[in-house]
């Protein structure tokens, strides 16, 4: 379809704090559901209610009922180990890549996204191009969970093949979903990835697991400039192909 075409969607509150008036539960956790990167450290999750989510979140479909889902989860000590050791492991020089999570070299429409979404964060937080130090600085927020009481990190088989990871992709979209309905905040973080060896060890996650990605959970620092951050999605006439509406 010629871009001309493509309308900008009305403002239903994505990826905002308050949902649009009429909006479902379903639809209003979906649509206030975003990164979340400063959260309330003195306000636990109790276990009882990440157990819950989980629970709910294992209604994931997945391809013959495989659930080939594994999580580990942090808190306390365990969480402040873990943040530690691959807060060191990363000032010494090391990375341990688990697999290629981006593509290796990038392309158009997928890296002026990229580079918007950090131009927007960064030009929040007052980091200009080229301030490396505060960059890595912000960058390593990603393991201290964002100050986030609980951490969780999924795990799969490794000798599962490509379906899995999708079925992975909707388990982990209903453990963020069922938390926003709980008033709660997620960032599914892929920075763990790259110091996935050290991660399954501290964690005794088995060795013929791949380390999927980690998550933030937790209640929103409201007052922290870096939750100001909105990422635009595309409208669905810019990516859905409509046929035979008109029949």
């Amino acid at each position: 379809m010629p871009d001309a075409e493509i309308q900008s969607p009305p403002d239903f509150g994505y990826g905002r704090r308050e949902p649009a008036a009429g909006l479902n539960g379903a639809d209003a956790a979906i649509t206030t559901r975003r990164s979340v990167r400063a959260f309330l450290p003195d306000k636990p999750v109790p276990k009882e209610l990440i157990e819950h989510i989980l629970n709910v979140a294992a209604r994931a479909p997945s391809g013959t009922n495989v659930q080939p889902w594994h999580v580990t989860v942090v808190t306390g000590a365990a969480r402040d180990r873990v943040s530690a050791a691959i807060h060191e492991r990363r000032d010494g020089g090391g990375q341990e890549m688990g697999y290629n999570y981006y593509p290796v070299k990038w392309f158009e429409p997928y890296i002026s996204r990229r580079r918007k979404l950090g131009w927007d964060m960064y030009g929040l937080l007052g980091i200009a191009k080229g301030e490396r130090e505060k960059t890595y600085r912000q960058h390593g927020r990603n393991f201290d969970f964002f100050d986030a009481p609980a951490g969780l990190f999924f795990h799969m088989d490794k000798r599962m093949e490509t379906g899995s990871f999708i079925d992975m992709g909707l388990f982990l979209e209903n453990v963020m979903v069922s938390a926003r309905g709980h008033g709660l905040d997620t960032c599914p973080q892929a920075a763990w990835v790259d110091y996935t060896d050290s991660v399954k060890a501290l964690l005794g996650i088995p060795e013929d697991h791949i380390l999927i990605c980690g998550m933030s959970l937790g209640y929103e620092d409201t007052s922290a400039t870096v939750n100001a951050l909105y990422s635009e999605r595309e409208p669905a006439g810019f990516f859905a192909d409509w046929q035979g509406f008109e029949d």
